[in-house]
């Protein structure tokens, strides 16, 4: 299958620094409202579309500040590219009352990487709380990336600091435990194909995102 990520720039100055899900929902209720959607056959994201977190400049209170580099970004088969741009071009979110409008859209290939990174991984595992999580999780990792039949390996990322990357993501009242990834050793082939499929899940949320470390994305 063939497929493409559309971004698009954005008018505004603030979101929540934990976004994922209530930008999921600010597309799922555009699409709800949209005479597109019809056309389309749903009324909520395709599981083959993944969205991906906001990037922006964090106020350690937080929120994160938007900049010029801050770009609303989906991933989709070929064929659906079209109806996307025509849906979201121009459109105004309301996530979690900070309002974006998304404009200038444009297209791209996704581009191999020996070397990938997302922001948040998340699988669900047995006790979050447990000493031996990072043993489990990059258990779960390997197994994804078994099942995807890619070979390669993956870590978890660290801090500035050099802390383990831990994060959590918040969907309505519960946190999600997680933790920052890198893929090494990725062949050209197994590097789009993980771009695509993602690894892990609540991937219409950003979790499981992954992009080449020269796009900097974890700035959110």
């Amino acid at each position: 299958m063939n497929f493409l990520e559309i971004q698009f720039a954005l008018r505004g100055r603030t979101l929540p620094a934990d976004h994922g899900y209530a930008l999921y929902s600010a597309v799922k209720q555009l699409l709800q409202r949209s005479e597109e959607s019809m056309n389309f056959d749903f009324t909520d994201l395709p599981t083959d579309v993944r969205l991906c977190s906001i990037a922006g400049v964090p106020d350690k209170d937080g929120m994160i500040y938007l900049h010029r580099g801050s770009r609303m970004r989906l991933r989709c088969p070929a064929e659906q590219v079209q109806v996307w741009y025509r849906l979201m071009q121009n459109q105004v979110l309301d996530v979690k009352g900070h309002l974006i409008r998304l404009i200038q859209p444009r297209l791209m290939l996704l581009q191999p990487s020996h070397i990938l990174k997302s922001r948040l991984v998340t699988f669900k595992l047995e006790s979050i709380d447990h000493a031996e999580v990072p043993y489990y999780f990059l258990e779960s990792c390997r197994k994804g990336l078994e099942r995807l039949e890619i070979n390669a390996q993956a870590l978890i990322d660290s801090t500035p600091d050099g802390d383990l990357a831990r994060r959590t993501l918040k969907v309505k009242d519960r946190f999600i435990l997680g933790y920052g990834v890198v893929v090494e050793g990725l062949s050209d082939e197994d590097s789009l194909k993980l771009q695509w499929h993602g690894l892990g899940g609540r991937q219409h949320f950003g979790c499981g995102w992954f992009y080449a470390p020269k796009e900097g994305l974890d700035a959110a």
